[in-house]
C-alpha cells in the first residue's frame, strides 16, 4: 500500500507544481496592481520606484522562483491592501469554506447513495423513473439559480430560514442543500449503474443461493463493490465541489474564501489569489490521497496488482 500511495503522491506533487505555474502566470492576466494601488496621477518615477519595491520589475522567471520558494514555506507575501500575510488571511476564511463543503458532501452522499441503491433494486419501475428524472434535473440546474430559488422560497416567502449569515445550522442549511444538489446527481447515477452491474454478478447469486437475507446480500456483498467508482469520483469531484462552494458562498454571502478571492481578483491582489489557489490545491491533493487509500482498501485487485 505504501508504494501505491507513494506513486499517487508523486503524481499529485507534479500536478501541484503545474498548478503553481498556472496560478503564477494567470495572476498577471488580472492586470497591473499599480493601476488600483496608486492614484492615476502618480508620477512615473514614483510608479517605477513602487514597482521596484514590490519586485514587479524583475524578470518573470525570477519572480516565479521567489514565489515557488515562498510557497514551499507557506509564505505568499503580504496582501497589497490588507498589508498582512496572505496565507493567514486565507486560513482565516478556510474553516467556513470547509464547513460548507463537507456539509454539502455529507448531505449529497446521504441522499444519493440510498437513492442509487433503491433505483437499481427497483429498476424500470416508477421509483427508478422518478429518481432518474430528479437526478437529471439536478444536473441541469445552475447552482447559482438554484440558490436564488431557495432564498426566494424559504427565506423571502416562507420566512423559515435566513437568506445569509454564518454561525448557526439555520445559516448552513440552505447553502449546504444548494451545494449537495451539485454533487448528488452524479453520485446517484454512478451508484445506480454500479449496483446494476453488481446485482448480476456471480458472487451475489451465490450469496443468495446460500439463503442469506436480502439485506445482508446488499450491505455485505453488493454495496461495497458498487461504492468503488463512487469513491473515486468523489475524490475527483472534490475540486469541483470547492468551486461550487465558491459560487454558493457568493449567493448566500457565506464568509468563506470566495468573497476574499473575488475581492482580491477585483483589486489585482496577487498574493491573496496565489495563496488561495495553492492552499486549495494542497487540500485537494490530501483528499485524493485519502480517496486512493479508501479505494485500495475496498478493491483487493489493486493490492494483487
Amino acid at each position: 500500500m505504501a508504494r501505491y500511495l507513494l506513486r499517487s503522491l508523486v503524481r499529485m506533487m507534479v500536478a501541484i507544481w503545474g498548478i503553481s505555474v498556472m496560478a503564477f502566470v494567470l495572476t498577471y492576466v488580472i492586470g497591473d496592481p499599480l493601476t488600483v494601488l496608486l492614484p492615476w496621477d502618480t508620477p512615473r518615477e514614483a510608479r517605477e520606484e513602487y514597482r521596484r519595491q514590490m519586485g514587479l520589475d524583475q524578470p518573470l522567471l525570477v519572480q516565479y522562483l521567489r514565489f515557488a520558494g515562498g510557497a514551499v514555506r507557506g509564505d505568499f507575501g503580504n496582501s497589497f491592501y490588507a498589508k498582512k500575510p496572505a496565507t493567514s488571511l486565507v486560513l482565516e476564511r478556510m474553516p467556513a469554506t470547509l464547513i460548507l463543503t463537507f456539509s454539502g458532501l455529507i448531505l449529497a452522499l446521504a441522499i444519493s447513495i440510498p437513492a442509487g441503491v433503491i433505483s437499481a433494486y427497483k429498476r424500470y419501475t416508477w421509483i427508478d423513473n422518478v429518481v432518474t428524472i430528479l437526478a437529471i434535473a439536478g444536473q441541469a440546474m445552475p447552482i447559482f439559480w438554484f440558490g436564488l430559488m431557495l432564498i426566494i422560497l424559504f427565506a423571502v416567502n416562507l420566512r423559515l430560514l435566513p437568506a445569509s449569515g454564518y454561525g448557526t445550522w439555520q445559516n448552513l442549511l440552505l447553502p449546504a442543500v444548494c451545494l449537495s444538489v451539485f454533487l448528488a446527481p452524479i453520485t446517484m447515477r454512478l451508484m445506480r449503474s454500479g449496483m446494476l452491474d453488481v446485482l448480476h454478478a456471480d458472487y451475489v447469486r451465490t450469496a443468495r443461493s446460500k439463503g442469506l437475507a436480502e439485506a445482508t446480500v446488499l450491505l455485505r456483498h453488493a454495496i461495497r463493490n458498487a461504492l468503488i467508482p463512487v469513491v473515486a469520483v468523489i475524490g475527483l469531484q472534490f475540486g469541483q465541489l470547492l468551486g461550487g462552494a465558491i459560487v454558493t458562498e457568493t449567493v448566500f454571502a457565506w464568509p468563506g474564501v470566495a468573497s476574499l478571492v473575488v475581492n482580491a481578483i477585483r483589486n489585482t491582489d496577487y498574493p491573496i489569489v496565489q495563496a488561495a489557489v495553492m492552499l486549495l490545491a494542497g487540500l485537494i491533493t490530501v483528499i485524493n490521497l485519502i480517496t486512493d487509500a479508501i479505494i485500495y482498501t475496498l478493491d483487493p485487485r489493486i493490492s494483487r496488482q
